[in-house]
């Protein structure tokens, strides 16, 4: 029996006269630079809670057991619930504004959320960058999600709706290209920070967060709205048709036009979308909406995301060998997301999560063997050794950046209708927000106790989700959003739950329908 059907692209032909013009390659530009502050975010709280100087100033006994305490674990060292308490309250915090977002994205479009999500940012960087006592501290990483919440909302769904059809996937791997830059830098500023005397370079390494939060503010300001959120808030068809031909370059755009008011004629007669992406004739895409967001984060990449520094002075590195360290891991993630931006749209989603996940699962069962086998529970490793681990990690952040990365973000982003996009997205990021938060805080926990076994933890979790990819999830590469629903009802598997409900919601609808296949 075959599985993960590849779609037929005839579908898409109606919609392929557009071309990438520089007013759509501006306009994303400008909204990915929430990726850019995200990633930085991420990339920050790794870096700062691995310097000595940060950590004797708020996580005194932290500081205290990493250098006195000779009996305790190397994989113990770490491990406080406040300092854990500083990367994660952004997630929790991102997880409680994503829900608020997702009706200000409805009714007042991407735009105007893209400019609270930067607002937020500016606003946590500062405190962040002031901080004198731990509670400024977390406080400001809770400004931080609040822009983490509305951005992550808002950015996937403008980039997916200005981008062509054909071109979608490279354009939306943008997020996470934008992910990786601001990571990357992040490492870089840790890196050059922690060799400031006087031991505030922590300070640095927050507030020059407020760098791409004041860009994307103030471009927020002048960003243009998507047609598709033109027209679902009812602004004038002659509006929304004339943006469409400028994002697209051609004046041949009614094809796609007729599509976008059919899906918003759906849409206006939706008043609950969160009760709505309950029916059955949307399970498909509410099951990846939950199922693709959790996968993304029990692959366990943000234990290298946010506890890199801490995780190579764990096998024996020094403060700044583990700095550099995630400098190293950051421009291969960047570099193999820039691959997955250039193949993503000629090898298509499913090909690029499973060989993807076959690269993780490999990587993490050979780096939790040799830490099992090489790394006691003091003293360190040997210098080939911890060199191969920052190898194989290597591989592993290479193998989540062309994958599970971006496509963890592009996938959900593309899949909805446009009568339950909004609270769609909103459950994807509150999913990513929640799980990210639970791994945040649990991670140096679960190190303490599973030692080198956290490895075969998340290397079990990443095999589970590709073979849930390679069963379940169709190929949506160079099919028009608007078209999206017919990917399910040729599936093998979810053609049995959908295509019934949808030939009844044809007939109930009048005869409106998102999809002209």
């Amino acid at each position: 029996m075959a599985v993960g059907l590849a779609v037929a692209s005839e579908g898409g032909e109606r919609h392929n006269n557009g071309k990438i013009t520089s007013f759509v390659i501006l306009s994303c530009m400008m909204a990915a630079m929430g990726g850019v502050i995200f990633g930085y975010d991420i990339g920050i709280s790794g870096g700062v809670t691995s310097m000595e100087s940060f950590l004797k100033r708020f996580f005194g006994e932290v500081d205290s057991k990493m250098k006195q305490d000779t009996n305790i674990s190397n994989y113990c060292k770490f491990d406080s619930q406040l300092l854990t308490s500083f990367t994660s309250s952004l997630y929790i915090a991102g997880l409680v504004a994503s829900y608020f977002a997702s009706s200000l994205t409805r009714a007042f479009g991407r735009k105007p959320s893209i400019l609270v999500g930067g607002a937020a940012f500016l606003a946590g960087a500062a405190l962040g960058g002031a901080a004198f006592n731990v509670y400024m501290l977390i406080f400001g990483r809770v400004l931080l999600g609040i822009g983490v919440g509305f951005a992550n909302q808002s950015v996937p769904l403008y980039l997916s709706e200005m981008a062509p059809s054909r071109y979608r996937g490279a354009f939306s791997n943008g997020f996470q290209f934008c992910v990786g830059i601001g990571a990357l830098s992040a490492n870089i500023i840790n890196y050059g920070t922690e060799k400031i005397k006087g031991g505030w370079g922590w300070r640095v390494s927050l507030a020059l967060a407020a760098v791409p939060a004041s860009i994307l503010t103030v471009g927020a300001l002048f960003l243009p709205e998507t047609p598709n959120s033109l027209i679902q808030r009812g602004d004038s068809n002659e509006k929304a048709k004339s943006m469409l031909r400028r994002i697209r370059g051609t004046n041949d755009v009614e094809a796609e036009f007729e599509d976008l008011v059919k899906a918003s004629a759906v849409s206006k007669t939706i008043d609950r979308p969160f009760r709505k992406i309950t029916e059955r004739r949307y399970r498909p895409q509410l099951v990846m909406a939950i199922a693709i967001p959790f996968f993304q984060q029990v692959t366990g990449i943000n234990v290298i995301a946010f506890y890199a520094p801490i995780l190579f002075r764990t096998i024996g590195l020094g403060e700044s060998a583990s700095l550099m360290s995630g400098v190293v891991t950051g421009i291969i993630g960047t570099g193999s997301t820039l691959i997955s931006m250039l193949i993503v749209d000629k090898l298509g989603r499913r090909t690029l999560f499973i060989w993807g996940g076959v690269q993780m699962f490999v990587s993490q069962i050979m780096v939790g063997g040799i830490m099992g086998a090489k790394l006691g529970d003091h003293g360190g490793v040997s210098g080939g050794c911890a060199y191969l681990v920052i190898f194989l990690i290597s591989v592993y952040v290479a193998g989540f950046g062309w994958s599970w990365g971006p496509l963890g973000w592009l996938v959900p982003s593309e899949i909805f209708p446009l009568e339950i996009r909004s609270a769609g997205q909103s459950i994807t990021v509150a999913v990513s927000f929640f799980f990210t938060f639970i791994v945040a805080q649990t991670f140096l926990t679960m190190l303490c106790h599973f030692k080198s076994g956290i490895f075969f933890f998340f290397g079990a979790w990443v095999a589970i989700m590709s073979v849930f990819v390679y069963l379940l999830l169709p190929e949506t590469k160079n099919v028009p959003i608007e078209q999206m629903d017919r990917v399910w009802r040729e599936h093998w598997f979810w053609k049995g739950i959908v295509e019934d409900q949808y030939e009844a919601c044809k007939k109930d609808d009048g005869g409106i329908t998102t999809s002209s296949a």
